[in-house]
């Protein structure tokens, strides 16, 4: 995985809610999670699978404090960027 975006954030986040009655249309970028349907537990796991599927380790307390999807991507991608490995 070189960079988290958005579509793929809502497969994770569907796959790991265990349920697929949340809403993930439309312009969902700055929706709380918590106004999505989704809590830190289900975001646990997803930072587990991006973890082990880019190999990398995220800082939990910046992913805890991302409160949006936006928050979420911009915080993963600064790890997965070519300059955060560098």
């Amino acid at each position: 995985m070189q960079q988290l975006d958005l579509p793929t954030l809502i497969g994770l986040l569907r796959t790991s809610g265990g349920s697929d009655t949340h809403n993930l249309n439309g312009d969902v970028l700055d929706v709380a999670f918590a106004d999505l349907g989704y809590d830190s537990l289900c975001l646990l796991q997803v930072t587990g699978v991006i973890e082990r599927d880019a190999g990398v380790a995220l800082d939990e307390q910046v992913l805890e404090e991302a409160e949006t999807p936006r928050q979420y991507i911009a915080a993963v991608n600064r790890v997965l960027s070519p300059q955060a490995t560098a």
